[in-house]
């Protein structure tokens, strides 16, 4: 049996394991949360490498992409250092691959209409590949990452801005400690709304789950989410608060929507490849051969329904 651990710098409550099989193999698929704590996540790294075919960081970025560019995480390089035998995957592969690929799959499925819609991408260079999928559907795609990474309240218009501004930054803030730029362990507990102009002007709220559910109103009446590492508890508050559709870019399992980084870790056991020998055209191959596809889960009647 294959086994694939994702380690997250993100809450514990969050846990879950599964065992599922894929192309004939057998898997156990778990994320155990560190709620925060380096030290931990580093231990349980080296506690890991070579006893699981993949390790997946979870609520930690090893990379930020903008255009051709790749920025590393100084933090995710130290907490991914003890790994000497197992290949460490933090999700970008399958960021660049699938989640583009699940926009178009949107679009082509007449699932989501995109003409006409508002769209806010909470933060672009964290899912590069589903930004970019955004920018070619045709919708205003508004980009927050000044807004939710640095909280600076200016959105972004263009994909061409934030490639410099990304080129301007990230040399800077991929040197700063992980948290200061995102919610881990108990803080992804705890809601700050804010940014609530720009949550009522979106249709669509799109990209990284903790940065959505951080900032986001109580009442979201008729809005869409596309997003991932989302729980049954997460799907029921999204229910209350008045959302329309639900939507992730991986598969459900026993209620679970896991993080792009478990996902990729099946993806390269089933190869087995290393990180660096993947290529997109790897990634959609066995996305292919899966057949796999965006969970859609539709919470409330759209609001025309309603007043129709």
């Amino acid at each position: 049996m294959k086994r694939v651990v994702s380690v997250s710098l993100g809450s514990s409550k969050r846990d879950k394991k599964v065992e599922h099989e894929f192309l004939g193999e057998q898997f156990t698929i778990e994320r155990i949360g560190t709620d925060g704590d380096k030290a931990k996540f580093r231990q349980m790294v080296a506690d890991l490498d070579g006893k699981v075919d993949a390790i997946g960081m979870g609520g930690i970025d090893l990379y930020l992409v903008a255009g051709n560019r790749r920025y590393a995480f100084k933090d995710a390089l130290k907490l991914a250092e003890p790994a000497k035998t197992t290949p460490v995957v933090d999700g970008s592969g399958l960021k660049n691959s699938l989640e583009r690929e699940t926009i178009a799959y949107l679009q082509r499925e007449k699932i989501i209409d995109f003409a006409g819609k508002n769209v806010m991408m909470v933060c672009a260079v964290d899912r590069f590949g589903m930004a970019e999928g955004l920018a070619k559907a045709p919708a205003k795609l508004l980009l927050g990452d000044l807004m939710y990474s640095l909280k600076v309240p200016i959105p972004i218009w263009s994909m061409g801005a934030i490639r410099v501004i990304a080129a301007c930054l990230l040399p800077i803030i991929t040197r700063l400690p992980f948290e200061m730029v995102y919610p881990t362990g108990e803080k992804q507990e705890h809601r700050e709304p804010r940014y609530g102009k720009w949550y009522a002007w979106a249709d669509i709220y799109a990209g990284d789950y903790h940065y959505i559910n951080k900032y986001i109103p109580a009442r979201i009446a008729g809005k869409i989410i596309i997003t991932n590492t989302t729980t049954d508890e997460d799907v029921a508050t999204y229910k209350e608060r008045g959302a329309h559709m639900l939507i992730t870019s991986t598969p459900e399992f026993d209620g679970r929507s896991f993080g792009t980084n478990v996902m990729e870790g099946v993806c390269i056991a089933l190869l087995g490849k290393r990180p660096a020998e993947m290529t997109s055209e790897d990634y959609m191959g066995v996305i292919r051969q899966l057949n796999w596809s965006p969970r859609v889960t539709v919470l409330n009647e759209p609001p025309s329904a309603k007043t129709g």
